[in-house]
């Protein structure tokens, strides 16, 4: 893999991410709005996937469950509960994430320091 797939990715995955934004845009704006404040509270947390393919699969699932609630007339928390958050923790509670790479970062950092 070349430096600038690993800062960036792959075209394809460009590919993939512009077209899920789109999907999230066509959505009604209580939805796109929710999907938005859940990208927002997975990067800034640390709490999403370090894995392209982890995140397609997380925010495409999302999109998937919005679209038919969309489609539905159901309100975003009947599908994610009034705890956004818990919905968003436990959709990633299998999955390497940022916090977890930081945390072992941080852990790996002092231990070398202790020697």
């Amino acid at each position: 893999m070349s430096i600038f797939e690993k800062v960036i990715g792959s075209f394809d995955d460009k590919r993939e991410w512009k077209q899920m934004e789109a999907r999230a845009k066509a959505l009604p704006s209580e939805y796109n709005n929710a999907y938005k404040a859940i990208q927002k509270y997975l990067w800034n947390t640390g709490a999403g996937p370090t894995d392209w393919k982890d995140n397609s699969r997380i925010f495409g699932g999302i999109l998937d469950l919005f679209e038919e609630g969309a489609a539905e007339g159901k309100e975003v928390t009947s599908l994610t509960g009034e705890d956004v958050a818990t919905f968003c923790d436990e959709l990633v509670k299998d999955e390497k994430t940022w916090k977890d790479k930081y945390r072992k970062k941080l852990n790996d950092s002092i231990s070398r320091d202790k020697r």
